[in-house]
């Protein structure tokens, strides 16, 4: 199965991603889905990447996941463009022989995923985009794999 790594602005079915992981005999698959947060007068997420670049970091992630599991599996989908309030904006997931590992590799990939890749995000408000800073507790999340 291997690592599949998509930056795409199309939407994902979250459906297929997990059909395609349980080709692997994987006895844990453990996904995350990430969704446009519509809390706080949000209407909207712009989120920017810079191509290439972006989709080689998220290898390089993935990649130090699979060393630190013995993983069969991953697969990260990170959506960009504007995004509406609740629409689908990130998948990870993980496969393995046992769910430990799945789980831990998926936490793994989306704290990192969430604090050090390489996207540029805005929020919509009232028509206006603000530009989203990071938040001490997701470095703090980050840290704990260091």
């Amino acid at each position: 199965m291997g690592t599949h790594i998509r930056v795409q602005a199309e939407d994902f079915e979250i459906a297929d991603e997990t059909a395609a992981l349980a080709e692997t005999g994987a006895g844990a698959i453990v996904t995350f889905t990430g969704r446009v947060r519509g809390q706080d007068g949000v209407s909207a997420l712009v989120v920017e990447h810079y191509p290439g670049m972006t989709e080689r970091e998220i290898a390089r992630i993935a990649a130090e996941a699979e060393g630190r599991w013995p993983l069969l599996g991953i697969t990260v989908i990170h959506r960009v463009g504007r995004l509406n309030a609740g629409e689908q904006i990130v998948l990870v997931a993980a496969a393995a022989a046992h769910r430990k590992s799945a789980f831990e590799a998926c936490e793994f990939l989306m704290d990192y995923l969430k604090s050090e890749a390489p996207f540029w995000k805005q929020e919509e408000r009232a028509g206006a985009l603000v530009w989203v800073e990071a938040k001490p507790a997701d470095d703090a999340a980050l840290r704990r794999w260091r």
